[in-house]
């Protein structure tokens, strides 16, 4: 996975750079917003927790992450919103998961299929691909602060399942349902968290070349680009030139 995983990274490190930031803090209040409908204290829904230090990783300001978490509630009004879950297949046969959140599921549906029949992709049926991911709650840690052996000495009991050399930092996989858990018994051991999350994560990966690696890359930013798009997934692992030249 480590292809698969360098890809990640880089592409973060890029929306961070290149997405306006007004974009970003839609895709992050959208997030805050559906999860506080599953209780308001970040304490006990790990979902919102994520939320918040994502909405925190892009500083969105403290009283939106507030106000966000009030509309999920019900305390003050808001938008229906609805989440909807694609499932298709990019450029090279790799297994794609499209996340969206939207006010109108058939303007987003024809906005989705649009893209992924432009950029050399299709739409599957429900449950074509789901089954090949699995929601792991991730947490990177910096290289040169921590060992492996301290991560897995603070995180065992925490539920953590793997730690994953990934170049610059170490990223650590749990249970979606032992989130909480592992983030506090990190944080009760003094280690410092670079970024957490609940992520989709694919059983195994598929090996493209330089030319499908590029058009899947491109699908990708096509979806990613697109208002009502929350997260994207794929299980394809690039090809070593290709991240040489990124």
């Amino acid at each position: 996975m480590a292809g698969h995983s360098k890809w990640k990274n880089i592409q973060h490190r890029k929306g961070r750079q290149d997405l306006k930031r007004g974009k970003m803090f839609t895709k992050v209040t959208k997030e805050i917003i559906l999860a506080a409908k599953g209780g308001g204290d970040p304490d006990m829904n790990a979902r919102l927790r994520a939320a918040i230090d994502a909405a925190k990783a892009v500083n969105l300001p403290k009283d939106k992450i507030d106000t966000a978490i009030k509309k999920g509630t019900g305390e003050l009004a808001s938008e229906a919103l609805e989440e909807i879950m694609y499932e298709g297949y990019a450029p090279g046969g790799v297994a794609i998961l499209i996340e969206a959140v939207t006010d109108n599921r058939n303007r987003t549906v024809a906005e989705v299929r649009h893209i992924l029949s432009k950029n050399g992709g299709s739409m599957g049926a429900a449950g074509c691909v789901a089954w090949m991911f699995d929601t792991k709650g991730v947490f990177a840690f910096d290289k040169e602060k921590y060992t492996e052996d301290q991560l897995l000495e603070a995180g065992l009991e925490g539920g953590v399942e793997d730690v994953l050399d990934d170049d610059d930092s170490w990223q650590v996989l749990c249970a979606a349902e032992d989130f909480h858990t592992a983030r506090s018994a990190f944080e009760a051991a003094g280690i410092e968290i670079m970024s957490s999350g609940l992520n989709r994560i694919p059983q195994n990966t598929v090996a493209v070349d330089v030319d499908t690696g590029r058009k899947v890359m491109k699908l990708y930013d096509a979806l990613d680009d697109n208002d009502d798009v929350q997260n994207v997934y794929a299980n394809f692992e690039l090809p070593t030139e290709l991240l040489a030249e990124m």
